[in-house]
């Protein structure tokens, strides 16, 4: 990448684009989000973008649930919808990114160095694109995480349903923890980040920003500018 980089701007960046956010079924947010990424390469960022799964991913693993497939195997028809998702937005860079996504975080540290955007969907069983995304900026060595969701940010309960819900402007690590102490694990879960990606940005002592992803210009923003009104989780 050979765009000069102002020294406020983050060197290394990791996007965590969920899935209904991302909206694989609307050409347009697509094309907007891969507008977004080429925005980041162009101010001298080197990306690193893992892809949810979103409402597809969970009414495939609810058909698979009624049909008898256990935990393990709804994870794995979870992950093949992140790595589809993450096809159609490589389609969309047009050559920033390699067409198949990288499986492991060795891979996706390679395209990196190749000059590539590092772009992901899921890994193993077990392991949400949340946690994905946090371990990919802890191998790579991030400055920033964004969590591209479709809520404001981490709340004290559910907003969709509880209209008292309060959003938290900055938690610590430990903060987080605690909030997310009672989150669902089951796949198809959709908390906006969930306990093992939180464990993992507490060992990394990562800075991690969650926020309303369903607008990509407030990704950009919030690397470019540290801009946000979501919410700032550090060490």
């Amino acid at each position: 990448m050979d765009s000069e980089r102002s020294e406020s701007v983050p060197g290394r960046v990791v996007i965590a684009v969920g899935g209904s956010v991302l909206d694989p079924q609307e050409p347009a947010r697509v094309a907007a989000y891969a507008d977004a990424v080429r925005r980041l390469v162009d101010a001298g960022c080197e990306v690193g973008v893992v892809v949810g799964g979103g409402t597809v991913a969970r009414e495939y693993i609810e058909t698979a649930r009624t049909l008898g497939a256990n935990e393990m195997e709804l994870d794995d028809v979870g992950i093949a919808v992140t790595r589809l998702n993450a096809r159609v937005l490589a389609a969309a860079l047009d050559g920033l990114a390699a067409p198949v996504p990288a499986e492991t975080h060795e891979s996706a540290r390679a395209a990196l160095a190749r000059g590539e955007v590092a772009l992901m969907g899921g890994t193993v069983a077990g392991h949400t694109t949340d946690a994905v995304s946090a371990g990919l900026a802890e191998y790579v060595e991030a400055d920033r995480l964004v969590y591209a969701t479709n809520v404001a940010g981490v709340y004290d309960a559910d907003p969709n349903t509880d209209p008292d819900a309060t959003r938290y402007d900055r938690l610590t690590h430990d903060e987080l923890l605690d909030v997310l102490a009672d989150a669902e694990l089951d796949a198809g879960s959709a908390a906006p980040v969930d306990p093992l990606a939180a464990k993992l940005l507490a060992r990394a002592g990562l800075h991690a920003v969650v926020l309303d992803g369903t607008d990509p210009e407030r990704v950009v923003r919030a690397v470019l500018e540290d801009d946000h009104d979501g919410t700032d989780v550090v060490a």
